[in-house]
């Protein structure tokens, strides 16, 4: 089953930490973007992660509904569907959940997951995130507390976040914070750890001057080393077996030697979002440009069917997200790495 069960998700994870390397994160809105991820994975024999934000859900939920958990379980369930005809495994994560949205977001999700079990399945999501960054430490990991709890007993992993990814992206907006709130102190990580670490396995994204959005090359100045020191504070009280799994979050921009030498404090997931949307776009405007004559019924002509049918212009939107995906799982060294048997 390439939708991972949560003991393969562990073994995927477990995979990429002792092989330093990291699966990309990819967010996902309609079946075109599903395909276009699973098309990555397949072709570079790279598992992935394929996750779904609030905005994701209620854009896959429809303009008259707009609900971020309906339009969630939609998109899962179609990928559970599609991922069946793919040799490689492929997890199921939801993205940035705020305190306010977990009632209407997390806990329905949640639900869905436990009524799979009770019918003999798997969870519909194998992690989620909880975003607890907007308030302090001590609240998130109350909050972060409650919700492992919750997860583990459906053998769901927790992503939790401590300090701010600044920027803004689908509905997650930090831009104007203060550039001390972008880096978690290894002190944060440290309790982050013992925290959480008795009641299940969880991922960790930890701020270390990452950004969401797009950046040209240097703009954005990242400081990997705040993530070895803060995986120091804890293995040098909890051992090496307390090496925590860690999350880059907004990767656009970064410079390839930040982007790896992550993989060596311990990141194993890589958000990419705005990436793949411009990979996605950019082809439909070319293909516009290209045929605007067909596309509009210019002065009373009829156009030509050929190319305004959506299906010309998402067939080029897939395959150059694809390949974008594809770019990656090589920068994270995931490609050619799939732990998927097919028996």
């Amino acid at each position: 089953m390439p939708v991972a069960t949560p003991q393969q998700y562990q073994a995927m994870i477990d995979a990429a930490q002792k092989g330093n390397y990291a699966y990309p994160a990819v967010n996902i809105t309609s079946i075109t973007t599903i395909n276009a991820a699973l098309k990555a994975f397949a072709d570079a024999k790279s598992d992935g992660i394929i996750q779904v934000s609030t905005g994701g859900g209620q854009f896959a939920s429809g303009l008259n509904l707009s609900d971020a958990a309906f339009g969630a379980i939609v998109l899962a369930e179609a990928t559970h569907i599609l991922a069946e005809k793919h040799d490689v495994l492929v997890a199921l994560h939801t993205d940035h959940c705020h305190p306010e949205k977990v009632d209407g977001f997390l806990k329905p999700l949640l639900e869905a997951s436990r009524k799979r079990i009770a019918e003999g399945k798997g969870p519909l999501f194998q992690s989620h995130m909880f975003d607890g960054s907007v308030v302090d430490l001590k609240q998130n990991l109350e909050l972060s507390i409650q919700l492992l709890k919750e997860c583990a007993e459906l053998d769901i992993i927790l992503e939790v976040e401590a300090g701010c990814v600044g920027g803004e992206e689908d509905g997650h907006d930090t831009s104007g914070l203060p550039a001390e709130k972008l880096y978690t102190t290894p002190e944060d990580m440290l309790e982050v750890y013992e925290e959480l670490h008795p009641i299940g396995r969880f991922l960790f994204a930890a701020t270390f001057g990452n950004v969401h959005g797009a950046y040209k090359p240097g703009a954005v100045q990242l400081k990997p080393t705040i993530l070895r020191d803060g995986q120091k504070a804890v293995t040098d009280k909890h051992g090496a077996e307390a090496f925590m799994d860690l999350v880059f979050h907004g990767g656009s921009g970064s410079e390839l030697s930040d982007i790896r030498e992550t993989l060596e404090y311990g990141v194993v997931k890589m958000n990419i979002d705005t990436d793949t949307q411009y990979a996605f776009t950019r082809p439909v405007v070319t293909h516009l440009c290209e045929n605007i004559e067909g596309v509009l019924k210019i002065d009373g002509e009829v156009g030509n069917k050929k190319t305004y049918d959506p299906r010309s212009y998402l067939k080029k939107a897939e395959k150059s997200m694809a390949d974008r995906l594809i770019q990656a799982t090589e920068d994270l060294c995931s490609n050619g790495k799939t732990i998927f048997v097919n028996v």
